[in-house]
Order: C-alpha cells, then structure tokens, then sequence
C-alpha cells in the first residue's frame, strides 16, 4: 500500500476514525498478511472493524458468522450507513429475499455477508459459498464454541468444517469475554493454524461498578433510574416475568421504559429493541437474550436487577454500557436469595460436568459481589490480567470503601457454629442455615435437624440473619471458611479457620451493608448543552428518515465533539470522531447548517483543554500504563507477559501505545543498532504511515508491534528523515537473540517476530 492507501488512512476514510485503538492495527494486518487471527478485545474495543476493514482491502467476500439475527442488522445498517456494501441472510428474510441476495453476491455486489453458524453449514449455504471468492471468514462471539464458557452453543462445534471446506481461507476468531482455559479450547475447537494471538486488556476503565445489598429492589432501582433521566440504559432481570413487571411499574411511574425477554414474540421484541436503539425508549428491562443482538453506543448504564449466572456474563452484561468510551456506571443488586435460586437450578443439570462448571461460575461472581476488594482488580484477575493499582477510582470500593471493626469475637461465634453443627449432626450446612441458627431463626430446616436445642442457638441475637450471612461470606472470602462445591457450598473449616478458633486470634471484617452506598451520575465531557441537544434532534430526524437507528448517524461522542469545537468547514468537520468521506459527504452539510444556526443566535463558549482528552482515540488505559512501568524497571518483553498473562503482541502494542501517548522508551533495550538501521532505512523507501509495507519489505522479520514503536518513538522525536531514534536511548544496544533485561527472561522471544530465532526480533 501507499501512503495514501495506508491503514490509518483507509481506516479514517471509511469509518472517520483518527486512530485505531489498540491492538485494531496489528490484527488487521495480520489478516491482510493472510494468517489465521484469534482476537480477544473488550466489549467497546473495536472488534468488528478487525474484520470489516480487511473486508474492503482484500478481494472476495468476508463471510461473518454472528449468533444474533438482531446483532446482523444492526452491523449491516452501520455499514451501510458509511457507505459499505453490507448484507445478511437469515431466518428474518423470506426465500425469495435469500434467493435475490444470493445473487447479489454472486454479482459481486457485496463485501460482508453476515450469517448464523446453523446456517452457515447447510449443504444448500456451503453450496453458495463455493461459488463465491472467500477472502476471509470472521467468527464473531468465538466463546460460544467452548463448553467453559458461559454461552455455550453447540451449532459453534461444526464451524471447524470451515477449514476442512476452505482451507486457504485466513480464519479470524473474535471474542470480548473468555478465560486462559476458554481460550485455549477456542484454538483448539476452529483448529486454528499458528494463529497470530492478540489478547487485549479487560479493563474498562470508563465503567464505574458499584454492588448494593438488594434490600427493596425496586425503590432502588427507581431512585437510580430517576436520578438519570434522558439516560439510556438497561437492567437485566433472571426471569421474564420480572423483566415483564418492572417495565409495566417503571412505566406507571413515569418512566419510559419496555422490556425485552425470548417469551415475546419476534415482532415484540423487534419493536422494542428499535425504539430502544433510536432513542424512543431510554429504558429497556431484559433478561440475558438481550444485549448481544445490540451496537448502541450510547447507554449510560447497566443496572443487574438480580444476580447473573457467571463473571462471564456479568463482564459481557456490563460491558453493553460506555460503548462510546464516554463514563457509564454499573450496579449489581444482590440478595443471598439470587445464589440460593440459582443453585437449585444447577442441581436440576443432568450432566455432572455441567454442574460442576455451573457451580464453580455461580461461586466466582458471589465472591465478587461479596468482597470488599478493588471490584476492577478482581474482574480483571478472574481473565487472567494483572492489575496492581492500588484504588482504581472507578468502584465502589475504592471510591468509598466500608469502614472495618474488630469481629473477634463475632468470627469466633461463627466459626464455632459451624463446628458444633458438624459435631452434632456429622454433616455440613450452609452459610444460610448457619446464620439462621445463629440469629435464632424458627425455620423448617432448623426444626428437622434439632439445632433450636444447641448452645449456639440464638447466640448471635445482636445480628440479623441477613448479616450473619453477610459475615459468612466475608470469612469465606478471607479463607477462613470454604463452600464445598461437590456438597452444595456446604461450609467447612480450613487450616487457618480452624488456628483462628483455637487460638483466639484477632480478626477484623467490614461494617455490615444494609443499604446502598451513594452513587453520582456519571460526568460527560463539557461541551455546549443547547447546542448538542439541538444536534440530537437533527441525528433523530436524520436517523428516521434512513430507518436506522441514531447512533449509526453519530455516537453521542461525535455529537459532543461538535458541540464543542463548533466545525464550520469539510476540513474542520473531518476531525469529528467517527466521520469518514461517506459520513463528510451525507452528513456534514445539515450538522455544519445546524451549527451555523446555532452561532447567529448563541455565542460560542470555550472549553478547559483536558476535556478534550474525553475525545482521545485511543485513550491509554492503566493496563499499557502498568506494561511501561514494568518494562522501565528492568523486566523483558517476554517477562512481563509471561508475568500477566498476555500474549507478546499485547506487551508490545502497550509500548507502542504508551509511545504514541508521548511517553519515553528505550528502544535499544530491544533493537541493536544494526537491526534500528535496517529498520529505518524501510521506513524511509516506504514511508511512515504505511506499516504493513514495512514489514512486507522487511520479509516479515520484525514483529508489528516492534515496528510501530519504533514509528512512534521516531515520530515523537519529529526526526522523520533521521537513520534512527537512538539519540533517545541511554543504554547500549543487545544483541536481539542472546540479550536480557533480568536473568532468565530474555528479550528476544520468537512470538516477537516471523522469523526463526536466529532472525532480528
């Protein structure tokens, strides 16, 4: 490619963005360079457009298998709506609409076709496929393909006959949520063929998360609802019936809002989804089939009416929240009633395995909504990512933490209980049961097993049952109790539980919760109110007109960007996130008439310069942050990922990240000063936006992530026509196959470049 046809270039040509974010380039690349491709990118991290752009910069169709009918409109009337051939087939359509846009295809008419994976592999749809030029096949929500994970389809198992049916075709696996094990078993289930691995971080850092105790579900719900009027959002209910229940009472209330459930009928649920999507209902109230079938950019919220199933989903739930990267808040209501419902329905499993993964999953997100650790750290460590800030700023946690007491004697009660129980009854009991006797509760199950006639009945009368529990589960968290999976979750004492008994040792826990903890709406970037609120009205207008939903007009990021720098020209208004020639041409002039407008009659107001960076693409999240201050304090490459659980790329494309943000690197700790001369003299035969000629020229020897840090780093020293950038680097240049940063971890790792060891890195 030339520089004009670079991938920075066609990506803001096509879909108006200035950058990529991180990882987006190296994954493309990789796709063009015609290898397999595993992706792991957080919701609101770009995955769609790893396959899109290659779609429109290599020849054939690229075929995306995508499990919700709802989620295919959605990705087609985006695409469409910048300018790019797009199309599904699916059940929606009737057969002669299949018929017509099989021979659209056939006619080369389009460039991404979007289909269900049970679809995909009916001989009459292989059969089309056969007649078309495949250029790529991207199976977005690859977690579907593992039992491990938490949305499990069979239908995902048979894709692996794609490669059987297509084995030149480069495969790409997406996928927003999944742990080492879910990932290895992704590889294995597509048989992927030495697939470039890029691991993106978890970490929302623009998401706020905060866990109330469910006391009266739906008052707290309301104040918060109430609190962010206008706001979109959504709150996931288990059963159909409450998402049913809650809506009709928001309603009642005044507020607008419809519910979203598989028991409505396809025409229910498609009507409330689009009046949703344009911005006709700030509220929707669903269970779990909501949300992947949805792109909406702009909702301000997640609130979890009730306890879901596993950290998987409740990753995936609230990750539908801040899409635009503007701050969105996420509130998880639980009660000790949501565990306790979904562990019978675990035991109704018929296969064991199944279960034991059920329960194992139903633990994790328990312990999170416990514990009174960083909720983010605690996301982040359940997938596998190191994540050492001390207060992340963005939970509840860490925004207010609970103040703790000396529970000596109050863990001594509970501890005891649960011995005296065990010696009584030669059985274990759960943390309800416990907390019911120790409160001196009349229940049925205390009654059948006699326990009203032990001491430690009613010993605990200063604390409710509910707080009893509450006490359990924050021993368990400590490791003073364990729940027995295989039994269920019946408690027992461990090692430590049972010196802390004996021994009379000090213990401190937090205050009890009885309500929830302040929450403040979550703070927008300044810009000018009247002015956005008028662009909102016209993107509605706009939207309608087109029959697409508002947000494929302009993200609400877009919106503000202009209600803040007031673009008064095609050059001015090019700088717009999310505008490209297609968007410049169709929608610049009303949006610039509109801002005119506004200016004869209002005075253009200035802004503090930092909320400008709310509009920074990409933005360096504390992740890439964490890799740099590692890598400055003597750790290789392969160390640090080996350390945190990434992949190489993902370590470099931090540096390259953290490069681009201005930062500092010494780039002779990983180049010699033979292979920076190679390097460089690419960069001048090719030029500096265009990476993937780089390397090309370069026979693929240095990895991607090497070559744009150096581009970063030699672009910030504004020495394009310099041989190299080591004017900034301090130490002596390493040997690429044989030096290291710190004993046992070297800096020059195969998985840094295409190459055999003895290559540059």
């Amino acid at each position: 490619m030339s520089d004009d046809s670079s991938l920075p270039t066609m990506v803001k040509r096509h879909f108006g963005f200035d950058a990529f974010l991180p990882l987006q380039e190296e994954i493309v690349a990789d796709s063009l360079a015609g290898r397999d491709v595993f992706a792991l990118l957080p919701t609101g991290g770009g995955k769609s457009l790893c396959y899109q752009l290659p779609a429109l910069l290599r020849p054939g169709v690229t075929v995306v298998v995508s499990p919700l009918i709802a989620l295919m409109k959605d990705q087609v009337d985006a695409l469409r709506a910048g300018g790019v051939e797009a199309t599904y087939i699916n059940s929606s359509l009737d057969y002669p609409e299949q018929q017509r846009r099989g021979r659209d295809l056939l006619a080369g008419r389009y460039r991404l076709l979007y289909v269900a994976p049970e679809r995909v592999m009916q001989p009459s749809f292989l059969g089309l496929m056969r007649r078309l030029e495949i250029g790529l096949i991207a199976i977005d929500e690859a977690h579907c393909i593992s039992e491990w994970g938490h949305d499990f389809r069979p239908d995902y198992r048979q894709l692996v006959q794609l490669r059987r049916e297509f084995p030149q075709t480069p495969v790409m696996a997406l996928t927003a949520t999944a742990t080492l094990r879910v990932r290895d078993d992704i590889l294995e289930q597509l048989g992927l063929e030495n697939p470039a691995v890029h691991v993106g971080s978890f970490n929302r850092p623009n998401l706020v998360y905060h866990v109330w105790a469910k006391a009266d579900a739906y008052a707290q719900l309301l104040r918060f609802v109430r609190q962010r009027a206008g706001d979109s959002g959504i709150i996931y209910c288990h059963a159909r019936r409450t998402a049913e229940s809650v809506a009709e009472r928001l309603a009642a209330d005044g507020v607008v809002a419809r519910a979203y459930h598989a028991g409505m009928t396809a025409e229910q649920r498609g009507e409330n989804q689009d009046l949703f999507a344009r911005d006709d209902v700030p509220v929707i109230c669903a269970t779990v089939a909501f949300g992947m079938g949805i792109n909406k950019s702009n909702v301000r919220y997640v609130f979890h009416y009730d306890m879901p199933k596993s950290m998987e989903g409740y990753h995936q739930e609230t990750g539908r929240s801040g899409r635009d990267g503007l701050p969105a808040e996420c509130v998880l209501l639980y009660g000790l009633g949501d565990a306790v419902r979904f562990d019978r329905l675990i035991d109704e499993k018929q296969d064991a395995n199944q279960r034991e993964i059920a329960r194992d999953q139903l633990q994790r997100i328990v312990a999170y909504a416990d514990s009174r650790e960083c909720r983010r750290r605690q996301i982040l460590t359940y997938f596998g990512e190191c994540y050492e800030v001390e207060n992340c700023a963005g939970c509840d946690n860490c925004l207010n933490p609970a103040p703790t007491f000396d529970a000596t004697e109050t863990v001594r009660k509970f501890l005891a209980c649960v011995f005296r129980i065990r010696e009584k009854s030669g059985f274990s009991v759960g943390i309800t049961h416990v907390a019911a006797v120790l409160a001196g509760a009349n229940t049925e199950k205390v009654r059948k097993f006699g326990h009203q006639e032990m001491s430690v009945y009613g010993a605990g009368k200063e604390h409710s049952q509910a707080q009893w529990s509450d006490i359990g589960r924050q021993l368990v968290s400590q490791g003073l109790l364990r729940q027995n999976a295989a039994r269920f979750n019946t408690l027992e004492l461990t090692p430590e539980g049972t010196a802390t008994l004996r021994e009379h040792r000090a213990v401190t826990l937090a205050e009890l919760r009885h309500t929830e903890r302040a929450t403040q709406r979550a703070a927008l970037p300044e810009c000018d109110e009247t002015l956005f609120e008028r662009l909102r009205v016209l993107r509605k207008k706009l939207a309608e007109e087109r029959s697409v939903a508002a947000f494929m007009v302009f993200s609400d990021v877009a919106l503000r960007q202009m209600a803040r720098d007031y673009p008064g020209s095609d050059s001015e208004f090019m700088r717009i996130s999310g505008v490209g020639d297609a968007k410049l041409k169709e929608f610049g002039p009303p949006f610039m008439g509109e801002i005119d407008a506004h200016l004869q009659s209002n005075s253009r107001q200035d802004f503090a310069q930092e909320a400008a960076e709310m509009f920074r693409r990409p933005r360096v999240s504390d992740s890439p942050r964490e890799t740099l201050r590692r890598f400055r304090r003597g750790e290789s490459v392969a160390h640090i990922a080996q350390d945190r659980g990434l992949a190489l790329s993902t370590v470099m494309g931090h540096l390259a990240e953290t490069a681009e943000a201005g930062e500092e690197i010494e780039l002779a700790d990983l180049l010699s000063e033979e292979n920076e001369k190679e390097i460089a003299a690419a960069f001048a035969e090719v030029g500096t936006q265009n990476l993937t000629g780089v390397r090309d020229r370069l026979a693929g020897r240095y990895a991607y992530g090497l070559l744009k840090l150096y581009r970063a780093l030699r672009l910030a020293d504004g020495r394009s026509d310099a041989p190299g950038v080591r004017g900034r680097v301090a130490a002596p240049a390493l040997e690429p196959a044989t030096a290291s940063r710190t004993t046992g971890s070297p800096t020059r790792s195969p998985e840094l470049a295409h190459a055999p060891a003895s290559q540059p890195a």
